[in-house]
Parts: C-alpha cells; structure tokens; sequence
C-alpha cells in the first residue's frame, strides 16, 4: 500500500477544531481550522513568515 501524502501530526477541539498536517514529501507543516461548516487550511509560519518544514524520512 502507498504511504499517506498528508499525515495529521496534531488536533485539538471538538467543534472548533484545530489540526496540523504534515506534507510527508515535502515536510511542509499545514494548519487545518474549521468551526461548523467553515474551514481553512493555510502553512504554518515560522515568526520571520518562512514555512515549518519537519524531517522527511525516506521509506
């Protein structure tokens, strides 16, 4: 079976729900959001604004 693109890394919230997400290929870390029926997704930002990146391990 292929592995994942995106892994979930952390959540927290039932209704107002707040995840990161994990891009295995390019370790790029993504904030999910979503309160009802509204969400967003965005990148998660270091404080100088340049992208989380996490290891990428090769399997």
């Amino acid at each position: 079976m292929a592995k994942e693109r995106f892994e979930k890394t952390y959540s927290q919230g039932a209704v107002n729900v707040t995840e990161i997400w994990v891009d295995t290929e390019t370790g790029v870390n993504y904030v999910w959001h979503a309160s009802g029926y509204a969400g967003g997704l965005t990148p998660l930002l270091d404080r100088e604004g340049k992208p989380v990146i996490s290891a990428v391990t090769s399997e």
